[in-house]
């Protein structure tokens, strides 16, 4: 009589943090969702990154910052990675731009 294998309960994977620092052009590089070379080149033009050591490290929240600032917008960009739920931003756009409608409908006194 053969044993009948027990199937394992496979628990979902953990979404990840964001982590506290990138360390090195690919973490960073994957994080803004680019090629290192276009991290590198945006680091030349002011991204803030610093060096430790050999190595260079950027803040997750302070590249945010940088890119919202680039784009023209006074808040941080939020990047979009795979285990994000983008509902929430999602609504909050659809608000600010019907907010946004809304005032150039009404007539100026």
């Amino acid at each position: 009589m053969k044993k009948q294998k027990s199937k394992k309960s496979r628990l979902a994977p953990k979404p990840k943090a964001q982590p506290e620092g990138l360390k090195g052009w690919a973490q960073i590089a994957q994080f803004l969702g680019q090629p290192i070379a276009v991290a590198q080149r945006w680091a030349r033009s002011g991204m803030p990154v610093k060096r430790e050591g050999r190595f260079i490290t950027a803040s997750p929240e302070g590249l945010s910052r940088y890119l919202g600032h680039e784009a023209g917008l006074d808040v941080p960009v939020h990047i979009a990675s795979e285990e994000m739920d983008l509902s929430a931003d999602l609504k909050r756009a659809l608000s600010s731009a019907r907010a946004g409608a809304k005032k150039k409908k009404q007539p100026s006194k």
